[in-house]
């Protein structure tokens, strides 16, 4: 059960912060910094006191690291490709996952009203994932913050991976529309041509109200996987690859 919060330290306080450390392998020499990014806004004592500054800088530390992980893992892939696979890795729905799989709602220090929810919303745990990322960084530099990312990020990395080359674009594109818009891609029958026994189908990918150009197919599913690279692209601000005429 994660902690209501106190306004004075307590027994109970330093035990959840000496359990969180065991958990994640690294012992603060300033536990100020553990406490403090753990706390949600909903149990300081002003904003200033909670998370929020640690998010931030957890973030871009967060999206430092991945990004040299990447660039040293995969030597032949282009700038476009790595940054879709960034764009996974570093996601709220990556960091909640990894938040959950370590257990960190088990560490929140939440206000009243937050104690008492069934469940800890995906988005304060991606939140504490990366102010935990902050303090460790301010804590003990660069060192422990890299090991502690790779550890947690490296099979997100090739998952992430898996899915970004080749021929599951739909699948990446998907993932991409869930995180940015809350919503999945649709994809539209445009047009086909050729005889029955051999169509080309256009088709065009859509995420709620933005059209992305279409792309032709020897199939239903060829043209789709097209059309979602032709997404793809144009939302990483390059050419579409697939011609739409």
């Amino acid at each position: 059960m994660s902690l209501a919060a106190q306004p004075d330290p307590t027994a109970e306080l330093d035990s959840l912060l000496e359990t969180c450390q065991q958990r994640i392998g690294y012992r603060f020499s300033n536990k100020a910094l553990l406490r403090a990014s753990l706390t949600h806004a909903s149990g300081a004592e002003h904003r200033l006191a909670s998370n929020e500054r640690m998010e931030f800088l957890g973030d871009a530390i967060l999206g430092a690291v991945v990004c040299e992980l990447l660039y040293h893992q995969y030597p032949e892939y282009l700038e476009g490709d790595l940054t879709r696979i960034k764009s996974i890795v570093v996601s709220r729905q990556t960091c909640a996952k990894i938040s959950e799989a370590i257990g960190l709602q088990e560490f929140l220090i939440l206000g009243k009203g937050m104690v008492t929810h069934p469940s800890v919303p995906p988005s304060l745990l991606s939140d504490v994932l990366e102010s935990l990322i902050a303090a460790i960084h301010l804590d003990g530099g660069d060192e422990p913050v890299r090991a502690f990312i790779i550890k947690h990020i490296s099979p997100e990395v090739d998952l992430a991976a898996s899915g970004a080359i080749g021929d599951n674009y739909k699948s990446l594109l998907q993932q991409l529309a869930q995180r940015d818009a809350g919503t999945t891609p649709t994809y539209t029958l445009l047009d086909e041509k050729g005889p029955d026994h051999s169509k080309c189908f256009k088709i065009g990918a859509r995420i709620g109200d933005t059209r992305f150009p279409p792309a032709w197919g020897r199939n239903k599913k060829e043209a789709e996987q097209r059309a979602a690279r032709n997404a793809l692209s144009e939302i990483g601000g390059e050419k579409p690859p697939f011609p739409s005429d």
